[in-house]
């Protein structure tokens, strides 16, 4: 009996060799990228610090507890650059932004990925995606034309109804005639991050595996129940990741801002009345800073608000670790 013997087919070397080239070329493409990114933030810091540096060693530490801000020389006393009414104005204009944004964002994603018809979606993910397309420009030209005078009546029911009542009050003072104050940037800021957040918010939810949604409709979860189970648990990390961007967008937001806030540099408990941030006083001073150094200390503001979005950055990846350290440990 004769034995057929079976001939192995030769193994390319020269394609295996290729293809661990490809690889390591691919390895440090994308090595090469993720530095890129870390240079370029790099290479901000150290120049708009390198800028900074004099009104910062002109102002000392109160560039940042002083509310003040004097680009003028009065009584020939020197220019006073404080920022910490800009820094409060950034801060309640996105607490604003987000408070309206967030809650709305979170259930048109919930509408898109769990209630709506197939058929409806891409009309309404089409309008999202215009919405966000739009410049920031028309939405503050709409705020001080359109909305701010609009609101101005609902602020003052507002102000009559809360006025009397010891903490609420405070926040529904009396608004300016104008209608230009943080409430009125707070609300044009929240629709201008609602299309961001929305977006991440919905392809969060959509990664949320199809199996564990089932199960608990198994197990008789209502479809609340299910999501608050389910979609949640496992979307919180992009979910936070999702506000985190909008707050950047938030505290970023220059020109709706600077034609909505009223440009009025105060701290006040009142969120109808005029005040400021960062991002607009540098919009609109830039073309006249002030005597010396009114330029350097309008760049330090950009310092600062860049050293508050790493700060608010690292404070949510702070919170995903720790709920999904929680999480995990619940699964145990």
């Amino acid at each position: 009996m004769t034995q057929t013997t079976i001939e192995q087919p030769a193994v390319k070397l020269s394609a295996r060799g290729s293809g661990a080239t490809t690889d390591r070329s691919f390895t440090f493409l994308t090595l090469a990228a993720g530095l890129l990114v870390l240079a370029i933030l790099a290479l901000i810091l150290i120049t708009t610090l390198r800028e900074a540096w004099p009104a910062l060693v002109y102002s000392g530490l109160d560039f940042i507890t002083r509310t003040e801000w004097i680009p003028l020389e009065i009584n020939g006393a020197g220019p006073v650059y404080g920022t910490l009414s800009f820094v409060y104005g950034t801060v309640v204009v996105s607490v604003i932004a987000l408070l309206i944004a967030v809650p709305v964002s979170i259930g048109i994603a919930l509408f898109l990925t769990e209630l709506a018809p197939r058929h409806l979606r891409p009309g309404v993910v089409t309008v999202i995606d215009l919405l966000a397309s739009v410049p920031s420009v028309v939405f503050g030209l709409w705020g001080i034309i359109v909305v701010g005078p609009f609101l101005v009546h609902i602020y003052d029911a507002l102000h009559n109804v809360f006025g009397g009542v010891p903490v609420l009050g405070a926040l529904f003072g009396a608004p300016v005639s104008s209608g230009r104050g943080f409430m009125t940037a707070g609300i044009i800021v929240a629709i201008m991050i609602i299309p961001i957040i929305t977006s991440i918010t919905r392809e969060v939810f959509a990664t949320v595996p199809d199996a564990d949604k089932q199960a608990a409709f198994a197990l008789g979860s209502t479809r609340w129940e299910m999501i608050r189970g389910a979609v949640f648990p496992h979307s919180f990390g992009g979910l936070v990741g999702a506000v985190m961007l909008g707050l950047g967008r938030a505290m970023g937001e220059t020109i709706a801002v600077a034609l909505t806030i009223g440009a009025a540099t105060q701290i006040t408990s009142n969120l109808f009345a005029s005040g400021n941030a960062l991002a607009s006083v540098i919009a609109l001073n830039f073309g006249d800073p002030g005597i010396y150094p009114g330029r350097s200390a309008l760049i330090a503001c950009g310092v600062l608000l860049f050293a508050i979005t790493i700060l608010v950055n690292y404070a949510a990846v702070l919170v995903v670790r720790r709920a999904e350290i929680r999480m995990k440990g619940a699964t145990a």
